[in-house]
């Protein structure tokens, strides 16, 4: 397993989480019929992004994580993820926060499936880099932590060989493969079967420095070219227009790790499955946000990714994360009663993957829990 994997794994997933968050309090600025304030004004929204980003981009924070270690579990990179989200005035029930994981891994999960080679993986997480930079670009001491924490992922991971590269793809591919919720915008579009499972395409531009396939060609031993074979593949292939830009500023070329919620664009080579229409489905799900305060008088605000207040309870309810049962994740505008009874049932399937009870990695991340108090 590569050793390099985990500060991959955290800015990405960790990614995901702010465009949730943050798509989901622009939504809350208004009520729902905008005749007034909503409860999350855009100060609010701000200072959310400002301390979540602010302790995830640390330099204590990521000198610890960037070390050579091991891949942490799921339950522990979950655990890692939900302290980040609470160094904020938000707050997230557990039943919430196990439904945002699994949509941040399979958002991730199907990027990595549809990544065209191993190194672009790096285009992947600078995507997501430089999006949360836009998030505090008014922020200079937290814009420069974002920053220097760029430079120093390009020094770390500039120097790594194909081969490298192709472990670290490997080790996450090992990270998602016993998760496989199934998501209902997956199953409409047929690119997730039944059982959870991604069924890729034929068709998009190759990777890098690569041949469209459908020609064989054979050569003598001096090199020259005696004869050649063209075959059906099946699919549509064309060309990569270019190489993204690795550096600090550039354009990456791929939309992989884009921010869905607010792009309009095709964030995927292809097909387009989370575009922004199908991606605010599901914030309409999030539910409603409360107001609650805290001993020292600080208002604090949680969010509920549920339709109401009874559904997170009926999940929470139902086992938790002691158990492991991947259920759909049904994405759907509707908001009657049946809808409404319909999201209840699933949002008790919603279980974390089962894990060994003597994991090595459980504990993994338990200096890096401590540090994020402190930062706090």
């Amino acid at each position: 397993m590569s050793m390099r994997t985990l500060p991959l794994v955290f800015i990405n997933l960790g990614g995901e989480m702010l465009y949730i968050l943050d798509q989901r309090l622009q939504a809350q600025n208004t009520s729902e019929d905008n005749s007034e304030k909503g409860m999350w004004s855009e100060n609010d929204r701000k200072r959310v992004m400002n301390d979540i980003v602010g302790t995830m981009f640390s330099k204590s924070f990521m000198d610890e994580l960037l070390k050579p270690q091991q891949l942490y579990s799921h339950r522990t990179m979950k655990t890692v993820l939900t302290r980040l989200a609470h160094t904020s005035i938000m707050r997230l029930n557990p039943a919430s926060m196990d439904r945002l994981y699994e949509l941040m891994v399979m958002a991730f999960k199907y990027q990595v499936f549809l990544c065209p080679r191993p190194k672009d993986l790096l285009l992947i997480s600078y995507n997501h880099i430089d999006t949360i930079r836009e998030f505090v670009k008014d922020t200079p001491a937290v814009l420069n932590q974002v920053e220097e924490t760029h430079r120093k992922i390009i020094e770390v991971y500039s120097s790594l060989s194909e081969g490298e590269f192709q472990l670290l793809r490997q080790t996450l591919l090992i990270f998602f493969q016993d998760l496989h919720v199934r998501v209902s915008l997956f199953l409409k579009n047929k690119v997730q079967n039944p059982n959870g499972r991604f069924a890729l395409g034929t068709s998009g531009p190759v990777p890098y420095k690569t041949d469209v396939p459908g020609l064989i060609r054979a050569f003598d031993r001096k090199g020259r070219e005696v004869r050649r074979h063209e075959f059906p593949t099946g699919g549509s292939y064309s060309s990569p227009l270019r190489v993204g830009s690795f550096d600090l500023h550039g354009d990456r070329v791929i939309r992989l790790g884009l921010n869905m919620y607010v792009s309009s664009v095709n964030c995927y080579n292809t097909p387009n499955l989370l575009a922004k229409e199908e991606l605010n489905l599901l914030a309409r799900l999030m539910g409603s946000m409360k107001a609650e305060h805290t001993p020292n008088t600080e208002t604090v605000f949680r969010i509920n990714l549920f339709t109401t207040d009874a559904e997170e309870e009926e999940a929470g309810a139902s086992g938790g994360t002691e158990e492991s049962l991947f259920g759909v994740i049904n994405i759907q505008a509707m908001q009657d009663e049946q809808a409404a009874t319909e999201l209840a049932r699933i949002a008790g399937q919603f279980m974390e993957q089962d894990e060994p009870v003597e994991n090595p990695s459980s504990s993994k991340g338990d200096d890096l829990l401590a540090m994020m108090d402190d930062l706090s």
